[in-house]
């Protein structure tokens, strides 16, 4: 894969310079250019929504699986902010595994969901659906209106057999705790008011929900925003891109390489063209395209301990076919 003609020029700068220290950006851009959303739930609210979207998707499943809960923890900070609502907001994630069925039930039972949540009125998001009639869909939804994303993903157990896993993935919208103030602090007003942002919906919602999948791949937790880091738009003589960025908590070296290996097995697993990059602190790095959508991610270790994640999607299609 020729990164150079694969990648715009200016993320290509930007994600090199992440592996060894935070970028610059100008103040504002990471506001997707919207005003902060004013959700209005508790965590209690947002655990219980999220378990009847699964089980709408479980409840009438031919042949009937169990629910194992599995992943990081079920509240924890909002990762893939988009817009400049304030850092204490909160963001439900659930997994579950499904369970106690051959594991060459696991496409069925992706579909299954799949059809149970299209029953309910829920939309795509990105799915492919030259890819739902393979071995190991994928698909992508959400709900209206409140805004809750998920996924149902099939894990290759066995890629000659057809072997599978199947996993369910409920994310919440971003929250705010009971009491906590919902005005931004920091915001820049002009910021908001960006056009060239105002237009880049589809795409930033496919850059976040890409670095959320990433985030729970790597079953780290998130640092706090370093400067530089979070959402912005790139242009250069390629076209415009929508670039998020953010790192983990420092890891000890092993760990950062576990990370890494399990980003990558997600990367592969999804179907992503992938590989190993060189950088000059010797610090290991993936970087992985998705095919159809030409988004670029790189996830790297740091010298700091800190693996960083760069995930730039095209706003007008791929940048480039080349692979």
């Amino acid at each position: 894969m020729n990164l150079r003609k694969v990648i715009p020029a200016a993320a290509l700068l930007a994600m090199t310079t992440m592996v060894t220290a935070c970028g610059a950006q100008e103040d504002g851009q990471e506001t997707g250019g919207k005003t902060p959303k004013q959700v209005t739930m508790n965590e209690q609210q947002a655990v219980d929504r999220a378990e009847e979207i699964i089980h709408q998707a479980v409840d009438g499943m031919s042949p009937k699986p169990g629910l194992e809960r599995t992943g990081p923890e079920t509240v924890g900070p909002c990762i893939a902010r988009d817009d400049h609502g304030p850092d204490d907001r909160l963001q439900v994630t659930l997994f579950y595994k499904l369970t106690g069925v051959p594991g060459t039930e696991a496409k069925n039972l992706v579909l299954q969901a799949r059809d149970a949540w299209l029953k309910q009125g829920y939309k795509y998001n990105s799915s492919d659906k030259e890819d739902m009639s393979g071995p190991f869909p994928w698909v992508s939804m959400r709900t209206e209106p409140d805004d809750f994303w998920m996924e149902g993903i099939t894990g290759v157990l066995n890629r000659t057999t057809g072997e599978g896993l199947a996993t369910l993935k409920v994310r919440s919208p971003c929250f705010l705790p009971p009491g906590k103030s919902s005005a931004p602090t920091t915001a820049d007003p002009a910021a908001l008011e960006d056009p060239d942002l105002q237009v880049d919906g589809p795409a930033r919602h496919r850059a976040l929900g890409h670095s959320s999948r990433i985030y729970d791949a790597l079953r780290v937790g998130s640092a706090p925003a370093q400067p530089g880091e979070g959402l912005s738009t790139v242009r250069d003589e390629s076209g415009t891109s929508v670039h998020h960025t953010w790192s983990t908590e420092p890891l000890p070296e092993d760990e950062t390489v576990r990370a890494l290996a399990r980003t990558q097995a997600y990367f592969q697993s999804a179907g992503w063209s992938v590989r190993h990059v060189p950088t000059r602190g010797g610090t290991p790095a993936v970087v992985a395209r998705h095919p159809e959508e030409g988004t670029i991610a790189q996830v790297a270790g740091s010298t700091t301990g800190a693996v960083r994640v760069a995930v730039t999607t095209p706003v007008n299609g791929p940048a480039s076919a080349d692979v």
